[in-house]
């Protein structure tokens, strides 16, 4: 349930408000936005008349939210989220920011990746801590031990650093390496007890779709981080599993328009993860960048003389990558000039 807040309510008839409604059992999540504020109401609210609660002088009128999802719901929060995730460095509402993603077995070599990257216009830089495969004796990432060294890398080019987390006895090991975002994979989607201890953390949370979730049971899991009191979220699409087999998964751009319309958490897209082809990586990226996505995270490598840790040839190299973020730029550019 949503009360939508007269304009000339005062400051203190809404915390009287909000008080209210906390003594009788309920949550309550303020959203002040430009033209108005409203006040989601979280519990079993079917106990509580919404008749009484138009009838007072402050609230304009109160809409049922048929959703499970609240905290993560436009309804409750009309204006679009924008996550600060260190460095002066945005997503959301316009900000637009791609995460470059760096295959190294060596930590040393993600310090000249991150700064050529940086250059080439990313503004945030991840690497495989951890990269668990069906097979126990595959690649399995940097591991802990390098942790420091992508943070270290990722700080010393100016870059906020972001790390793929599986277990939640690792949180506080994160935090202490000076994580500045936490990213939970499509198959940690369903992780329920870790999405709720990253609730529990200051640091902005990527949340990746699971293979075959659907946006509601995806919008769910954000919901887990949200309820425990981090509302720093970030939504990424990264393919849904399917029958075809000329690539890796089916890129659904389709759930950008749905989040947008649904939710006010920005949305970035993995078309490197989705496809599993460098090929796919450019016009994909086109793709959801023209569908209104708020980012893109991009798999990359040192050159293209080929990476014998990139097992599904999806990293592309920096050259490129840096056309592609030309090519971005530009499409950003037409797309704003025809919005005019």
């Amino acid at each position: 349930m949503i009360a939508v807040v007269k304009s000339s309510a005062t400051p203190e008839q809404l915390a009287h408000f909000v008080t209210w409604i906390e003594h009788h059992g309920f949550k309550a999540n303020v959203s002040k936005g430009e033209n108005e504020t409203i006040v989601g109401i979280i519990g079993d609210t079917s106990k509580i008349d919404p008749f009484l609660i138009e009838s007072m002088d402050i609230i304009d009128h109160v809409a049922k939210v048929s959703e499970p999802y609240k905290k993560a719901n436009r309804k409750f929060h009309p204006e679009n989220s924008v996550i600060d995730c260190g460095f002066n460095v945005e997503i959301g509402a316009g900000n637009f920011q791609v995460i470059a993603s760096v295959s190294t077995d060596d930590g040393r070599s993600v310090d000249n990746l991150a700064q050529r990257a940086h250059k080439a216009g990313a503004g945030l830089l991840t690497a495989d801590v951890y990269n668990m495969k069906i097979s126990p004796y595959l690649y399995k990432g940097l591991q802990q031990d390098n942790l420091t060294a992508l943070v270290e890398a990722a700080h010393a080019a100016q870059l906020p650093a972001v790390a793929e987390i599986l277990d939640t006895r690792d949180v506080q090991a994160f935090i202490d390496a000076d994580i500045d975002v936490f990213q939970v994979s499509s198959k940690s989607m369903g992780d329920y007890p870790l999405l709720k201890e990253l609730g529990k953390t200051q640091k902005p949370v990527i949340v990746k779709r699971g293979v075959s979730a659907t946006v509601d049971d995806w919008l769910m899991a954000a919901e887990y981080v949200m309820s425990e009191g981090n509302e720093d979220v970030i939504l990424c699409e990264c393919g849904l599993k399917s029958s075809e087999q000329r690539y890796h998964r089916v890129l659904d751009v389709s759930s950008i328009v749905a989040v947008h319309q649904l939710s006010h958490l920005p949305i970035i897209c993995n078309p490197s993860k989705a496809s599993g082809l460098a090929r796919y990586v450019e016009p994909l990226s086109l793709a959801a960048c023209a569908t209104g996505a708020d980012g893109l995270e991009i798999d990359i490598k040192a050159d293209n003389s080929g990476d014998p840790l990139d097992e599904t040839g999806r990293a592309v190299d920096l050259d490129s990558f840096a056309s592609t973020m030309k090519k971005i730029a530009a499409l950003h550019a037409t797309l704003g000039k025809a919005s005019e």
